[in-house]
């Protein structure tokens, strides 16, 4: 493999697929149960989700899909509670405030990184990028590029 400078270099690409016996999405939200040693539940996605997971008091867990899902779900059974479709697909962090005794949850939309790269840099061969461009080679059907703060504000308790 040959280095192209400003390109992610590991000197290897790879291909991937969805696991055999699979939901046949590349991904999982998924809940660990420490104490246990295993998964507590799995909600299935189509792509692997790159955002962070916040949880609140509420016992809601919020995160971000590459497509473009900002969710909300239930950190019991990992139910969907609530679902907001973002310009772009998400990989940043969610993040809580609260400002005059109101909370609020806030992402970055836009997508990126390691998926984004086919999208981004306009690349077609499916081992470029690593391998990406032909894992994620789906994901310009589900978002577009972009970058935009979106927060919203929590129900009044």
């Amino acid at each position: 493999m040959e280095y192209t400078a400003g390109q992610p270099y590991v000197g290897a690409t790879l291909t991937m697929f969805p696991s055999p016996n699979s939901h046949g999405g590349m991904g999982n939200f998924i809940a660990w149960d420490p104490a246990q040693g295993k998964i507590a539940w799995s909600k299935p996605e189509r792509f692997s989700v790159w955002s962070g997971a916040l949880t609140t008091d509420g016992d809601v867990a919020f995160y971000g899909t590459l497509e473009g899902y900002m969710k909300a779900v239930s950190i019991k059974d990992g139910r969907e509670l609530w679902k907001f479709k973002m310009p772009s697909g998400i990989i940043g962090n969610v993040f809580t405030y609260e400002y005059s005794g109101r909370q609020y949850v806030g992402v970055y939309s836009g997508i990126g990184g390691w998926a984004g790269i086919g999208m981004a840099a306009g690349l077609t061969e499916p081992t470029a990028g690593l391998g990406a461009v032909g894992g994620y080679k789906d994901l310009a059907k589900f978002t577009t590029l972009g970058g935009s703060l979106f927060v919203f504000s929590l129900p009044e308790t």
